[in-house]
C-alpha cells in the first residue's frame, strides 16, 4: 500500500477546506457535504474555526483510494492548513512532513499575495506540488487565463492535467521530457513521475469544490502522478507539531522510517503510551504505525515542534518568524500566573516566543499579527480563565556587531575563581549566534571549556544599545582559567556572561555595535497608472526597488522595505489602486534600521543601569571581593589571550609563565599586594 501526506495550502477564502470536504465525500470518508459558511465543517473543529470560517491549527483526515489504472491502494492523509497569514508558521511547520501539496487558488482572484508566499515555502522544502485553481463556477472565471497567469508568475512546469496533458507543455519542463516526447510523442510514467517529484511539472486541475467539480480528476492524479518516498531502514519520524486534547498532551509525528509500535521507547527516552489516528476531530487507537503515518502521541513530555527523532534529523530554523512585539497585561491574575500559561502554548507553537521582562516586572509576547493576537487572547480565555489584554505592538529589532572584539570576564569572590576570554565577531546576515572553541586542553580543561559553551548556548545575550536579542555573531572561547580548589560551574556562568557583556561594551565604545530591524521583500502588482505614486510610497518608507516589470494593463514591482515602515499599507494599495493592488510581503531577516537614532532615543536604554546583565568583572583583594568597571578589565585580567595584539589568533599564555604552567591560586589565597592587579615574583 503507497501512504503519502498531503499538504492543502492556500491563500484565505480560497476555498481549501471547501476542497478537504468535497475530497472526503468523493472518497467515501463522509456520507454528508459540510459548508465552511454553514459551520459544520469536517476539518473546522475548533469553536474559534467555526465562528470565524477560517482555519487557525492544522488538521488531518485519512482517505483510501482502490488501486486504480495499474496503481496500488493509496492512502492519503491530507493536512489543512491556515490560509491566513498571520498563522502562516503553522503551515510552514506541517511543509516539514509533506510528501506533496495542493496549492488552492481563486479562479476569480487568481495568484494572490499569500500565494506568493506559500509558493517560496514550498520550493524553500522542496515540496512536489499540484495546483487546484477553484471556485470556477463563479463569474469572471478563466481557465485559460488563470493558466496563463500561473505561468508567468511559476513558469512554464505549470501544465494543464485536467484532461490528458499536453505533451509539447511537457517537453518545455525538462530534457528527460522532451527528449522521450521528441522519439515517442510523449513521455513514460515514470519520467513524468520523476519530473513532479523534482518540482519541473506541477500538475494543474480546474474546478468548483462546492460543486464536487473536478475533484475526481485531482484525486486520480493524486494516485497515479505519485510516488511513496523511500523510507530509512531503521526508526525515524519528525515531530511538527505539538497540541492538546482534552488536558492530554500530543506529540504529532511523521513515521519516516521503521515502525512505531504502541508502548515503544522513543530515541529521546520517552515512552509513547497511545498512538492516535486522528481523521477530523475523532481518532482511532492503533498499535503500530508503518513510515508514511501521520500519528499523535500521548506520554511524550518533552518533544517540541521540528524535532528529528530516530534516523530523522531536526528540521532547521523556520523562514517566516514573528516581528512584532506586545505586551500582555492581566489584571485578575498574578504575570507569573500568565507566564505560565504562555509558557505552555509557546510548548506547542514555537513561534509566540513569550519573554519575561524582569526589569518592567511584564510579560511580552512576539506574534504575527493581529488576528493571531486575537485568537491567543480567547485561548488564554478558554483554557485558563484569563482575561488579558495586550498593548500596541512594538517592532522586534537585534543588535549585532560590525567588527571583531575580545570580550572578557572574571569572578572572583572568596573561594570562587573563574576567567573567560571571548572572541566575538561579525557573522553573515541571518546566521543567529554561532559558537565555537578555540582554546588548548593545557589553558583550560575540555570540561570547563564545554561548561563555557553551554552557558553562551542556554540564553539570549541581549545588546547594549537597547538590550535587543544579540544576533549574526560569531563567538569563540579563546582562553580560559580555573582553579583545582575553588572554582565551581556557576563560576563559569558568571564569568562567561560577563565576557559576552564587556565585548559589547568594548564594541560600543568602538561604535562597532550595528542596530537591526526586520525587512520585507515585496511584490506589488497594481495598474500601470498608479505606479508612479507605488515607487515615491517605497523611497518614502525607506524600500528599494528593482525596474518595473510590465505585463499587459498591470506592473509589478519587486524590492525591499523596513517592516516597520510597511505596516499598513495593504490598506493604502487598495484605496488608491481601488482593490485593483496586489501587495504580497515575505520576511527577509534583519538589516540595518533606517532610524537608528530615533529607535535609540525612544528606547533611552542605559546598560550601566541594567543590573541583570552586568559588563564589570569580579576581582579579589585583601580576602574580599570587589567590582572592576568593564573597561579596567583587560588591564586586571590574568590571561592573555593575545586576541588584541595578534588580529584575534589565540596565544593562550597567561601573564607570568607559559599556558601549560599551573594555575595560580586565586587572589584570594596571594599575598596582600595581588589587590594591585599584578601577581607577586614567584606565584608563577
Amino acid at each position: 500500500m503507497k501512504r503519502l501526506v498531503i499538504g492543502l495550502l492556500a491563500h484565505v477564502d480560497s476555498g481549501k477546506t471547501t476542497l478537504a470536504e468535497g475530497l472526503l465525500y468523493r472518497a467515501g470518508v463522509l456520507r454528508k457535504l459540510g459548508r465552511v459558511d454553514h459551520k459544520d465543517a469536517f476539518l473546522d473543529t475548533d469553536a474559534q474555526e467555526r465562528a470565524r470560517g477560517i482555519t487557525i491549527f492544522s488538521k488531518q483526515a485519512v482517505l483510501t483510494l482502490p488501486a486504480q489504472d495499474g496503481t496500488e491502494e493509496t492512502t492519503l492523509t491530507l493536512l489543512d492548513t491556515p490560509g491566513h497569514v498571520d498563522f502562516s508558521a503553522e503551515a510552514e511547520r506541517a511543509l516539514q512532513v509533506l510528501d506533496y501539496a495542493v496549492l488552492v487558488i481563486s479562479g476569480t482572484d487568481g495568484v494572490q499575495a499569500h500565494t506568493e508566499t506559500l509558493w517560496k515555502l514550498l520550493a524553500r522544502y522542496r515540496v512536489p506540488t499540484f495546483i487546484f485553481v477553484n471556485k470556477m463556477d463563479l463569474p469572471g472565471a478563466d481557465a485559460a487565463v488563470r493558466l496563463r497567469e500561473l505561468r508567468g508568475r511559476f513558469g512554464d512546469g505549470c501544465v494543464d492535467f485536467t484532461a490528458a496533458p499536453d505533451p509539447e507543455a511537457l517537453a518545455l519542463c525538462s530534457e528527460p521530457l522532451m527528449e522521450e516526447v521528441l522519439a515517442n510523442g510523449t513521455p513514460s510514467r515514470e519520467t513524468l513521475l520523476m519530473a513532479i517529484a523534482r518540482r519541473q511539472v506541477f500538475p494543474c486541475f480546474f474546478g468548483a469544490a462546492l460543486r464536487l467539480d473536478g475533484l475526481d480528476a485531482l484525486l486520480h492524479g493524486l494516485q497515479t502522478l505519485t510516488r511513496m518516498p523511500p523510507a530509512w531502514g531503521e526508526f525515524g519520524a519528525r515531530v511538527f507539531k505539538v497540541s492538546e486534547d482534552a488536558g492530554t498532551r500530543l506529540s504529532w509525528l511523521k513515521v519516516t522510517g521503521g515502525v512505531l509500535h504502541v508502548k515503544d521507547t522513543l530515541p529521546n527516552g520517552e515512552k509513547a503510551d497511545t498512538l492516535r489516528l486522528y481523521s477530523g476531530g475523532k481518532f482511532r487507537l492503533v498499535s503500530e504505525c508503518l513510515p508514511g503515518t501521520v500519528v499523535a502521541v500521548t506520554g511524550p513530555a518533552n518533544t517540541r515542534p521540528g524535532q528529528g527523532l530516530g534516523a530523522e534529523a531536526d528540521a532547521g530554523a523556520p523562514l517566516l518568524e514573528p516581528v512584532l512585539n506586545y505586551r500582555v497585561d492581566c489584571p485578575d491574575a498574578d504575570p507569573h500566573t500568565v507566564l505560565k500559561a504562555l509558557q505552555t502554548l509557546e510548548d506547542e507553537d514555537p513561534q509566540l516566543h513569550v519573554a519575561w521582562r524582569a526589569d518592567l516586572a511584564e510579560v511580552h509576547v512576539q506574534l504575527m499579527g493581529e488576528v493571531q493576537l486575537e485568537i491567543l487572547q480567547n485561548i488564554l480565555q478558554e483554557r485558563f480563565k484569563l482575561a488579558v489584554t495586550f498593548s500596541e505592538g512594538g517592532i522586534l529589532y537585534k543588535e549585532t556587531l560590525t567588527a571583531a572584539v575580545e570580550g572578557i570576564g572574571h569572578y572572583e569572590p572568596l573561594r570562587h575563581y573563574a576567567e573567560v576570554h571571548l572572541l566575538l565577531e561579525p557573522g553573515p546576515r541571518g546566521s543567529g549566534v554561532q559558537l565555537a572553541a578555540d582554546c588548548p586542553p593545557d589553558s583550560l580543561a575540555e570540561n570547563w571549556q564545554r561548561l563555557v559553551l553551554t552557558h553562551l548556548a542556554e540564553r539570549t545575550h541581549p545588546g547594549v544599545l537597547i538590550g535587543a536579542p544579540l544576533t549574526d555573531v560569531k563567538i569563540t572561547l579563546a582562553a580560559g582559567r580555573a582553579h583545582q580548589k575553588h572554582t565551581e560551574g556557576g563560576d563559569f556562568r558568571q564569568a562567561t556572561y560577563r565576557a559576552v557583556r564587556q565585548g559589547l561594551r568594548m564594541a560600543e565604545a568602538k561604535s562597532a555595535v550595528q542596530l537591526l530591524e526586520p525587512w520585507y521583500e515585496f511584490t506589488l502588482t497594481l495598474p500601470a497608472d498608479c505606479l508612479g505614486r507605488a515607487m515615491a510610497d517605497v523611497q518614502r518608507m525607506c524600500g528599494s526597488f528593482e525596474p518595473p516589470v510590465t505585463l499587459g494593463d498591470a506592473v509589478t514591482l519587486t524590492g525591499r522595505l523596513p517592516v516597520a515602515t510597511a505596516r499598513g499599507y495593504a490598506r493604502e494599495i487598495a484605496a488608491y489602486t481601488h482593490g485593483l493592488g496586489r501587495w504580497a510581503v515575505l520576511p527577509a531577516g534583519y538589516d540595518a534600521c533606517h532610524n537608528a537614532e530615533e529607535v535609540l532615543a525612544d528606547f533611552s536604554y542605559d546598560p550601566d543601569a541594567d543590573v541583570e546583565n552586568p559588563a564589570d568583572s569580579v576581582f579579589c583583594s585583601h580576602g574580599a571581593g570587589y567590582l572592576v568597571r568593564w573597561d579596567e578589565v583587560p588591564a586586571k585580567a590574568h590571561v592573555d589571550s593575545g586576541l588584541s595584539r595578534r588580529g584575534g589568533r589565540r596565544c593562550g599564555r597567561s601573564r607570568r609563565g607559559s599556558a601549560g604552567q599551573q594555575c595560580p591560586p586565586p587572589r584570594c589565597c596571594l599575598p596582600r599586594h595581588a589587590g594591585t592587579g599584578q601577581r607577586a615574583a614567584g606565584d608563577l
